[in-house]
C-alpha cells in the first residue's frame, strides 16, 4: 500500500461527516432496550460467574430451535427454481395469497380475494407500510400502553403523532398469579382522546409483552369507538396462532362497519418458528384501504423475498392439513408449565399468559443487595433495568425490562417486571429453571 493512498484512507475514515441527517435519528440516539440488553449480556458472558456456565438467554423473542421439518423442505424446493429466486409481484406471489385467502376466508366467514391481501417482508414492515399509507403529517395514532417500541418511530417517522392510551394493570399485581383479562382498558379515557387528527389506532392481540387476548366484548367496545370516529384500525395479530383460550378474536370480524376499518396484520416468523424469515401480511376486507398500504410496501421495499413467500405458501398449506396450528399451542401450553414452575416455587407473581409466547414475572420480593454497582447508563432508567442487569450478571439469565414499552412519565408500573421469553426447546427451559432457582438466596 502506497503511504499516500495509506493516508487518504486515514482521512475517509476519520473525517467528520459534513451534512446534517434525519433529525430524528440525532434526536433520539439512546440506546433501545435490545441493544442494551444484548450489550449486557455479551460482556456478562466473560465474567467471573457465568464464563463457565455460560447464558441462558430469555430476552428476545428468537426461537431456540428449527422451523417444522416441512418449512424447511418447502424452503429448500424453492431455492432450487430459478425463476422463484427473482424479483416477486410487488403485492405478493399469488401462491402465497392463495394461501393466505385460504387461511382467512374460514376465519372470515366469506370468500377473500387476492386483493384483501397485501404480502410485507415481515409483519413490522407491514405496520409501517399501513402508517404510511394513511398518515400525514401531524396526524394521530392511538397507541395502547404497553406497546411494541417499534411502533413509535414508525408511527414519527411517517409524521405521525403518538397518544398513548394505558392498559390498566391489576392493582395487586405484586402479591399474585394475575390473568391477562385483569390488564383492561379504561374505554371512556379512550374515547376522550379521540380529536379531529386521530387517524388510527394500533391494538396488539394477543399482546406483547403482557400476553393478554383482549376479548370479544373488549374488541368490540374498541371496534364500535372507532367506527363512530372514523378511526383507522391496524390490528397487530402477530401471534394469532398462539393463544391459549378458548377462542382467539379478530377484531375485523365483528361487524361489517369496523371489518371496512381494520387492517390486520399477521406473521409467518412467529407462526413457522422463523423470525428470520421475514415474511409478513396485511389483511383487510376494505380492498381501497388496503391499497394505500400496498402503495406504501412498493415504495418501501417494492416487493418481499420470493423463495421464503413459496416456503410460506407450502407451509400454510400442510399446516392446514396436518393440525399443526393446534400441536403448536399444545406445546406452549407445556412449554409455560416447565418454566411457570420455578416462579409458582418461589412464590414470584406473574400474569398467565393467555397468548403470545411471553411472560410478565414480578421482581418485587427479590432482594438485590443495596451495594451492587451498576452502569452509569441505566442509572436514570427504570428499576427493571437495574433487576435485569443485575439477574444477566449474577444469574447468567437474559430478561428484557419492560419499561421500554412505557413512556417515562408511567413506566413506575413496571418498574418491578421483567419479560421473559419462552419461544425455546424444553431442555433450555428446564435449563433456565435450574438457573432461576438461585433466586431463592435473595427473596
Amino acid at each position: 500500500m502506497s503511504l499516500r493512498f495509506a493516508r487518504s484512507l486515514k482521512t475517509m475514515t476519520t473525517s467528520k461527516l459534513n451534512f446534517t441527517p434525519n433529525n430524528y435519528f440525532t434526536q433520539n440516539n439512546f440506546k433501545d432496550v435490545w441493544s442494551l440488553t444484548n450489550e449486557t449480556a455479551a460482556l456478562a458472558s466473560t465474567n467471573s460467574k457465568n464464563k463457565d456456565r455460560g447464558l441462558v438467554n430469555l430476552g428476545q423473542g428468537f426461537f431456540s430451535y428449527s422451523p417444522p421439518k416441512f418449512a424447511i423442505e418447502a424452503l429448500q424446493k424453492a431455492v432450487e427454481e430459478p425463476l422463484v429466486n427473482q424479483y416477486s409481484p410487488t403485492r405478493g406471489r399469488p401462491t402465497l395469497i392463495k394461501s393466505l385467502t385460504d387461511l382467512y376466508s374460514p376465519l372470515y366467514k366469506l370468500t377473500l380475494k387476492p386483493e384483501n391481501v397485501l404480502v410485507t417482508t415481515g409483519a413490522n414492515e407491514g405496520i409501517l407500510a399501513c402508517l404510511m399509507g394513511i398518515l400525514n403529517q401531524n396526524d394521530e395514532v392511538i397507541v395502547f400502553e404497553p406497546f411494541f417500541d417499534q411502533y413509535i418511530p414508525n408511527i414519527e417517522l411517517c409524521g405521525g403523532k403518538v397518544v398513548y392510551v394505558p392498559i390498566n394493570p391489576p392493582k395487586d399485581l405484586d402479591k399474585r398469579v394475575t390473568k391477562g383479562t385483569e390488564w383492561t382498558l379504561d374505554f371512556e379515557q379512550f374515547e376522550n382522546v379521540i380529536t379531529n387528527k386521530t387517524k388510527a389506532i394500533i391494538i396488539n392481540t394477543p399482546h406483547n409483552p403482557i400476553g393478554k387476548v383482549f376479548t370479544r366484548e373488549e374488541l368490540k367496545r374498541i371496534g364500535d369507538i372507532c367506527v363512530k370516529h372514523n378511526v383507522i384500525i391496524i390490528s397487530d395479530e402477530v401471534y394469532d396462532n398462539l393463544y391459549f383460550v378458548d377462542e382467539f378474536t379478530r377484531i375485523a370480524t365483528l361487524s361489517p362497519e369496523i371489518g371496512q376499518l381494520t387492517l390486520s396484520v399477521g406473521s409467518a416468523g412467529k407462526t413457522f418458528a422463523a423470525t428470520g424469515w421475514r415474511i409478513g401480511w396485511v389483511v383487510s376486507l376494505n380492498p381501497e384501504l388496503l391499497n394505500f398500504a400496498s402503495k406504501a410496501h412498493t415504495r418501501i421495499c417494492f416487493a418481499s423475498p420470493s423463495p421464503i413467500q413459496e416456503a410460506c405458501a407450502e407451509s400454510i398449506n400442510i399446516a392446514l392439513r396436518n393440525g399443526y396450528f393446534e400441536n403448536m399451542r399444545n406445546e406452549y401450553v407445556k412449554k409455560y408449565k416447565i418454566f411457570t414452575s420455578v416462579f409458582d416455587e418461589l412464590g414470584l407473581p406473574y400474569t398467565e399468559a393467555e397468548g403470545t409466547y411471553f411472560l410478565l414475572v414480578d421482581f418485587s420480593r427479590v432482594k438485590i443487595p443495596e451495594d451492587y454497582k451498576f452502569p452509569e447508563e441505566i442509572i436514570n432508567k427504570g428499576k427493571d433495568f437495574r433487576i435485569s442487569n443485575w439477574l444477566i450478571n449474577e444469574l447468567g439469565v437474559v430478561a428484557i425490562p419492560p419499561t421500554e414499552f412505557y413512556i417515562k412519565e408511567h413506566e413506575k408500573a413496571a418498574e418491578n417486571l421483567l419479560r421473559f421469553a419462552v419461544c425455546k426447546d424444553d431442555e433450555y427451559l428446564e435449563r433456565a429453571v435450574e438457573r432461576l432457582r438461585l433466586l431463592k438466596a435473595y427473596i
